[in-house]
């Protein structure tokens, strides 16, 4: 049986070992998140499935989970509210057991450049960009116990996803890179400050779905303007991402998964060039 709540409450699937490791997604109900959770799920985790939005598809996803033979949980949150964030990971824990990973894969991507910049979407885009994945860092911190600072199979990981804009920038969507900027930086500090407990790591995809203003034949054309002739795809980061949660001793640095687009430089987002 599978049931869905709001936070507070449970959101649990019946299936698997209460010893299975358990991994929490922001926004894993659809495209690259859908594909973590998925991804987890056939490497042996159970999945607490954030959604904010789209239930439908995380009460499928859990479903589609539950059929692999692992547990999973959907569990709703506003990443804008901080109070909501906050609930998320004792949320998880009531539902599936602790969690040992948290994904921060959530992120606002709303077009703006310095021309028409604002403090509506730069504000918005902090809080969801990094606010949240500070406040469920600081989550992951505070239920992993203290006896993880000597034994290293108790220790918990945050995987921030990045982006490979990052390390080849233009002034397309500015508010989403400045906060995804403040991310990789606080990558590496909270690396500092949560080990020895907790492993802090960062995942920097390339182009790697289409999005909703791309025709198929643009994106097959942006998806090749790099040196490896394709940038990233949803089983490159499934794979990265599992790497990372199994590498412990990795922690304060990012993996470019992305075809080396982040090679090439482009005065705009490969999107517009396409």
């Amino acid at each position: 049986m599978t049931v869905s709540s709001d936070i507070p409450g449970n959101s649990a699937a019946s299936g698997a070992s209460a010893a299975a490791r358990v991994v929490l997604i922001t926004g894993a109900a659809r495209r690259i998140g859908r594909a973590l959770a998925l991804g987890f799920a056939a490497r042996g985790w159970d999945v607490a499935v954030h959604f904010s939005t789209s239930r439908e598809e995380a009460e499928a996803l859990v479903a589609e989970i539950c059929a692999l033979g692992r547990r999973a949980a959907a569990l709703r949150a506003d990443l804008a509210v901080e109070a909501e964030v906050a609930r998320l990971v004792p949320a998880c824990a009531a539902a599936l057991g602790r969690p040992s990973c948290v994904v921060n894969n959530a992120s606002r991507f709303a077009e703006d450049r310095a021309q028409d910049i604002g403090y509506d979407n730069l504000l918005t885009s902090m809080a969801v960009n990094v606010g949240a994945p500070l406040v469920l860092a600081r989550a992951l911190h505070d239920a992993t116990p203290a006896s993880a600072a000597e034994d290293e199979s108790q220790r918990a990981v945050v995987i921030n996803v990045l982006d490979q804009k990052l390390y080849n920038l233009n002034s397309d969507y500015l508010s989403y890179t400045l906060s995804k900027a403040a991310l990789r930086t606080a990558t590496v500090t909270l690396a500092q400050a949560l080990a020895p407990k907790v492993r802090v790591v960062g995942l920097a995809p390339g182009l790697t779905l289409q999005s909703a203003d791309q025709t198929p034949e643009g994106f097959a054309a942006a998806h090749r303007v790099t040196p490896l002739g394709r940038a990233s795809r949803p089983e490159d980061l499934v794979a990265a991402a599992c790497y990372l949660a199994d590498a412990p001793g990795v922690t304060g640095t990012t993996l470019v998964v992305d075809g080396g687009q982040h090679l090439v430089p482009l005065p705009r987002d490969v999107m517009f060039l396409t």
